[in-house]
């Protein structure tokens, strides 16, 4: 994204939709509107794209198929995945017959993606904080000073502790995780591009520590309950750092990229619309239970929120945006959502491996591929 392409505000602006938050969500619901010829603000605190961030970055084949990412910006495909016990002895392997996963080089896609939402017409404006709704307004602080913003709508894709879902009094994340993740340049390794996890509550209490090595860069990574690591989360990445698997020929640098952040894993929230705006992305709480993946729901519940938005914007009607209903969408996270409870309660490395006996038997591998290799994805809203 060139310079020129970042927006400076006066102490007043007015737009058709406020976009907070320069996320995935929030870059690809403020791209769809512009495109329909609505006028769109896009602000984020951050500086530049290119710092500040929280994902693994990990896509799914789903939305590889169904979205067209820049193939220049994603790691090699992934079809191997190894799942370990606590003692890291006798991993479970699955290979799909498919690509299943490719991992973004988040920096340059952000930009990227960002470059293509101005090219549409949105207005972007970085080093901006959104500072509440006031007067009718909505209140900004960037790098000229505050600035006070008219829009019909109001978009919150800032976040799992999202401070328009706040101001509108819209349902928030109480569910989270907290991870954290160190990502460096792999180059010349000759092993498989592999899919690493560990249950092991020591390490990553109600998920997993995980290593994805696709042979360009690694992943090194832990989360879990924030009240559950007696040591910290850093620490116990370091601890899972030393002897994590899958990196036992490779050279880790001394610099490496330090990621982490909350991830929402209570389901989608029950109320993210009211008459003012709705919430996209972690904001909304689109990230699966289960496996915490969070790209491929951000995009897809971010075309039905531009598909909504454009339908309010264009008829005008007062309960146009009441089919972005989040209650709805939660009756098909119920079976994640059991998995997800059953996952929390693994609090000793003895229960972890107690697990294996059973994913070693073609039923339970079985299983354990429908969770990692399915055909399933963030479940397309019904439309009115």
């Amino acid at each position: 994204m060139k310079p020129a392409d970042i927006h400076s505000l006066g102490a007043t602006a007015r737009t058709d939709v406020l976009v907070v938050g320069a996320g995935l969500a929030g870059l690809h619901t403020a791209t769809l509107l512009a495109r329909h010829g609505h006028e769109v603000l896009l602000v984020d605190r951050r500086t530049s794209l290119a710092g500040a961030i929280r994902t693994t970055g990990i896509f799914v084949r789903k939305t590889l198929d169904d979205f067209p990412l820049p193939p220049e910006h994603l790691g090699p495909p992934i079809r191997r995945v190894l799942l370990y016990p606590p003692d890291l002895r006798r991993p479970v392997s699955l290979v799909s017959a498919r690509d299943e996963y490719r991992v973004g080089d988040m920096a340059p896609l952000y930009t990227a993606t960002a470059a293509t939402a101005a090219a549409a017409g949105v207005r972007i404006a970085l080093g901006t904080r959104y500072a509440g709704r006031q007067d009718g307004t909505f209140r900004l602080v960037g790098r000229d000073g505050p600035t006070a913003v008219s829009a019909r709508f109001v978009v919150g894709a800032d976040g799992a502790r999202s401070s328009v879902a706040r101001d509108l009094a819209l349902d928030r994340n109480h569910h989270l995780l907290v991870g954290a993740e160190e990502v460096f340049d792999l180059p010349g390794h000759d092993e498989p591009p592999t899919f690493h996890c560990v249950l092991d509550p020591t390490l990553a209490p109600g998920y997993l520590a995980w290593v994805i090595n696709d042979g360009e860069h690694a992943h090194v990574g832990v989360a879990g309950y924030a009240d559950r690591f007696p040591e910290g989360l850093r620490q116990a990445l370091r601890r899972f750092s030393a002897s994590a698997p899958g990196l036992a020929s490779a050279d880790r640098p001394e610099a490496v990229e330090r990621r982490g952040g909350p991830i929402p894993v209570g389901g989608v929230l029950r109320r993210i619309s009211c008459a003012d705006g709705l919430l996209v992305g972690d904001a909304a709480g689109a990230v699966s239970p289960l496996t915490a993946g969070g790209l491929d729901p951000c995009l897809r519940l971010s075309e039905f929120a531009a598909a909504v938005l454009d339908d309010a914007l264009r008829t005008g009607r007062p309960d146009a945006l009441s089919p972005y209903d989040g209650a709805a969408l939660r009756a098909r996270f119920r079976g994640r959502l059991t998995l997800r409870r059953a996952l929390a309660q693994v609090r000793t490395p003895a229960m972890a491996a107690a697990a294996f006996p059973l994913l070693r038997t073609p039923l339970g591998r079985a299983a354990a591929g429908r969770v990692l290799f399915g055909d399933k994805s963030f479940p397309t809203p019904a439309r009115r």
